[in-house]
């Protein structure tokens, strides 16, 4: 029953300033006797008695944290044992998992509430003609090839905004629209003009028009660790990219295309964040915010670690660009260590999200050579070890990073969810806790359509326009959207077991709980009194047993 969180219902002051002092509130049974506080202050722990007052069957203690340093941690002292973002111990743990509060500047209030909806421009919509001998027709398989290119513009995507709004989502995440030798377009030539191929920076002006004409955001993707071989920055400015010992580029990955950049340079940081018409600067003229590709590699290399130092100088550009801009890392594994530093507002959760639900939702018949990079395949996983996956990983952040973050399901650089899983019903699921757990939901395009592919480049599918889409993405969309809850709402699990996971979002004026089930099991004690929001399920005494299911219901405060 003991729980605690960084949201509203937990830590009314959500945007703290540096040097106020806040409540945190801990609920625990009637049985606790002493909660104490313990915040850091200056790297040098103190204590402060917490004060308990009774709520129905449960008391809710009041403690008192002085926002001390941008980044205060802080846990409690129950009855002689610990209970931090990771749990409750009673053996000594070190401070890596506190709660934290953050005084940094706040993200701008649009980046928790949005939906984004993830365009691969090259395999969503073309409005030119198709004569082209050197593209190839809208209906032909995907190849595993960069050279690939079906003409997608973006003059497409604006006019098929209708659909992306209609389905729930308010936010256009594009990948790279700058001019490059491969269809993805990581390999920049240029950071100076859109692609011709995508209709030009009049195309991207026409759609940013639209997007904000409807209300909605647009979100560009920028390769701050590399660029292209043929960049001029690599042919004429050898000062901005690192080499190897013996001379040669150094690359990502090895991959011989890629240079990296070099953020020891102080032309880069010019020409890349700080001049007035800089690649960061330039195209906020248009765009809502950045996402940073491969954020966990920029300005790291060999005994260099730039990497925070270079998210607060992009974060500093970002803000004094456009102060509700949007800055979200890209981070294939675990991001706590680069986050709650003033630069980086969240991360795509990979680690807290994709790889746990993919792990227990997983069909019997997809089997990759890997995990996203991990030998081995995707393991069988109960639900025990997801929810331990998603709070070990949510412990190593702020709940303020946490909810800021990207939750997806597949990406371009991914598997399908709907090959991943095999069973509509399981996708269905999946779909339900895309909409429902803390973080902001990234649908990649193409997702409401079922489509499907075994890897990131086979996953690149054109958009089937006029085939239907399947109903559940949209009615969960709303439903997120409806309900504050499932947006701002704290998380407190209420039932693990191997095929169910049952969850509380709670506000101080809401309370919904959700039921995700990957198989059917056994009932399970519930609440007597709720409304079921989607699924259809009544709420009598147990949650159903039958599954897959996804269910969501509202209980009386």
């Amino acid at each position: 029953m003991m729980h605690h969180d960084g949201s509203a219902l937990y830590v009314p002051d959500q945007n703290p300033r540096l040097g106020s002092t806040v409540d945190v509130f801990l609920r625990t049974s009637l049985s606790t006797t002493v909660v104490h506080v313990r915040s850091v202050r200056d790297g040098e722990p103190a204590f402060a008695a917490a004060t308990p007052a009774l709520r129905g069957d449960e008391l809710w203690w009041r403690a008192r944290v002085e926002v001390r340093n941008p980044v205060t941690r802080y846990r409690f002292l129950v009855d002689g044992d610990w209970y931090t973002a990771a749990g409750r111990f009673a053996h000594d743990v070190p401070d890596a998992f506190d709660f934290r509060i953050v005084a940094h500047p706040a993200p701008p209030p649009w980046t928790r509430e949005a939906i984004v909806y993830q365009v691969f421009p090259d395999r969503f919509a073309r409005t030119t003609a198709s004569g082209d001998p050197s593209l190839a027709a809208w209906d032909e398989p995907v190849r595993h090839s960069p050279d690939q290119r079906y003409g997608g513009d973006l003059d497409g995507v604006t006019r098929h905004l209708g659909h992306i709004q209609d389905l729930g989502a308010d936010t256009v995440y594009l990948t790279p629209f700058f001019p490059a030798p491969s269809n993805h377009r990581y390999d920049a030539a240029s950071f100076d003009r859109v692609d011709p191929l995508l209709g030009g920076d009049k195309a991207l002006r026409r759609l940013a028009d639209a997007v904000h004409t409807r209300g909605m955001r647009l979100v560009g993707d920028l390769t701050t660790n590399h660029t292209g071989i043929t960049h001029p920055w690599v042919t004429s400015s050898p000062e901005v990219y690192c080499h190897a010992p013996d001379g040669s580029f150094e690359t990502w990955m090895g991959v011989p295309s890629l240079p990296k950049l070099d953020w020891r340079s102080p032309r880069l940081r010019e020409l890349f964040a700080t001049a007035p018409d800089s690649v960061v600067r330039k195209w906020l003229r248009y765009l809502d915010g950045w996402r940073i590709d491969v954020a966990n590699m920029t300005g790291r290399r060999g005994a260099d670690d730039l990497t925070v130092e270079v998210s607060r100088l992009l974060a500093r550009e970002v803000r004094a660009a456009r102060p509700d801009a949007l800055l979200v890392a890209e981070h294939a594994h675990g991001a706590g260590g680069d986050l709650d530093a003033d630069g980086w507002q969240g991360t795509m959760n990979y680690a807290g999200f994709l790889r746990p639900l993919w792990s227990w939702l997983r069909g019997p018949s997809f089997d990759p050579p890997d995990f996203l990079g991990v030998p081995g395949g995707i393991p069988r996983r109960d639900g025990t070890a997801v929810v331990r996956t998603i709070q070990a990983v949510q412990a190593s952040m702020s709940w303020r990073s946490w909810t800021h973050s990207w939750n997806l399901l597949g990406s371009h650089d991914t598997a399908r969810i709907h090959t991943v899983t095999g069973d509509p019903a399981r996708a269905e699921v999946a779909v339900g806790l895309l909409a429902t757990l803390p973080g902001v939901p990234m649908i990649f395009a193409g997702d409401e359509f079922g489509l499907t592919g075994t890897n990131g480049e086979l996953s690149r599918t054109p958009l089937p326009w006029g085939a239907p889409t399947l109903p559940w993405y949209g009615d969960l969309l709303a439903l997120r959207r409806k309900h504050p809850a499932l947006r701002n709402g704290g998380l407190r699990f209420a039932h693990v077991s191997s095929d169910a996971i049952a969850f509380w979002r709670e506000t101080p004026d809401e309370r919904l709980l959700v039921l995700a089930r990957r198989a059917p099991g056994t009932p399970i004690p519930a609440p007597a009194e709720g409304t079921n929001l989607y699924g259809g399920a009544p709420l009598a005494g147990t949650l159903p047993a039958d599954g897959p299911t996804l269910q969501v219901w509202s209980v009386c405060p």
